[in-house]
C-alpha cells in the first residue's frame, strides 16, 4: 500500500483535474486525458460501473503509477502507488477528502515480498486534512491459483484489512479476494466484504476488460458493466478503493 519525494501532482490539483478529465454527467464517445506530462497505459472495465485509466508521469519517482476511477457521473477517485505498490497518496472526490501516506510506516506493503514469499503483512498511517490520520493494518496473500481475464493471467490473492481511528477505535474492516498483475506491478479490485459497525457491504469489482493504446474503449469515460446494479456511491464507507494495494 503505499514516500513522497516529489510534490504530490493529483493532490495538488485534484479537485481541477477531476473536472477537466470528464465532465459531471459522462457522455458516449468521450475519453479521460490524463494531465500534461503522464502517459496513459491501460483502461480496465471492471464489474461495478467502473471504469479506471492507469497512467505514469514523467515528473513522478521511479516505479510510480496513477489511476483514475469514473462512474457514470464522471471522476469519482484520484491515487498513486509507489513500486512496491504503497498508497502514497489519494485523492476522493466525492467525499472531497485527500490521504497521503505518513513517514515511516511501521511495517510498509512490499509488493516483492508478496511475490517471492507469497504473503506481505503491512501496518501503516496515512494522514488527512480533511478526516485525519487513519492507520490500516492487514496483509495481502497469494492463494496459489491463477486466473486468466480478457487475456490477462492474473494471480489470486485474499486479503484482510481493519482501519483505525487515531483514539484505536475500528473504523471499518475488510476482507475478500483480488488479483494480481505481474507484469503491470499492481493490484486489481475482485470480491470484497466490508463492514462499518452493524453494515455489511458485499462488492464484486472483478475486473472484466483489459484496454491498450488503440484499441476501442480505450480512455473511454463510460463504465459498461453492472451499472444497475451497484448502490449510490453516497452509501459507500469511507474508504481507500482495493485495498490490496491500490488505494
Amino acid at each position: 500500500m503505499r514516500r513522497l519525494a516529489l510534490l504530490p501532482l493529483l493532490a495538488l490539483a485534484a479537485p481541477a483535474l477531476a473536472q477537466e478529465a470528464a465532465p459531471q454527467q459522462s457522455q458516449p464517445g468521450q475519453t479521460f486525458q490524463p494531465p500534461a506530462g503522464c502517459t496513459a497505459y491501460l483502461t480496465v472495465q471492471m464489474s461495478s460501473c467502473t471504469v479506471s485509466h492507469h497512467f505514469t508521469c514523467e515528473n513522478d519517482p521511479a516505479g510510480w503509477q496513477r489511476r483514475v476511477d469514473m462512474d457514470e457521473g464522471g471522476v469519482t477517485y484520484f491515487g498513486a502507488i509507489d513500486g512496491q505498490t504503497e498508497w502514497v497518496e489519494s485523492f476522493h472526490v466525492l467525499s472531497q477528502h485527500s490521504e497521503f501516506l505518513a513517514p515511516n510506516p511501521a511495517d510498509p506493503a512490499n509488493f516483492d515480498d508478496l511475490l517471492s514469499k507469497g504473503e506481505d503483512h503491512w501496518d501503516f498511517t496515512t494522514n488527512s486534512d480533511q478526516i485525519g490520520p487513519t492507520r490500516y493494518v492487514g496483509y495481502d496473500k497469494l492463494t496459489g491459483e491463477t486466473t486468466t481475464i480478457d487475456g490477462v493471467t492474473l494471480d489470486r490473492t485474499e486479503y484482510a484489512i481493519t482501519a483505525y481511528a487515531p483514539d484505536g477505535s475500528e473504523v471499518w474492516r475488510g476482507t475478500g479476494s483480488e488479483y494480481v498483475s505481474r507484469d503491470w506491478r499492481m493490484f486489481l479490485s475482485g470480491q470484497s466484504s466490508v463492514v462499518v459497525g452493524e453494515d455489511v457491504e458485499e462488492v464484486d469489482d472483478t475486473p472484466k476488460e483489459f484496454i491498450r493504446p488503440g484499441e476501442r474503449g480505450f480512455l473511454s469515460v463510460n463504465p459498461k458493466y453492472g451499472c444497475n446494479e451497484v448502490m449510490s456511491s453516497n452509501d459507500a464507507p469511507l474508504m481507500s478503493p482495493v485495498p490490496g494495494g491500490q488505494g
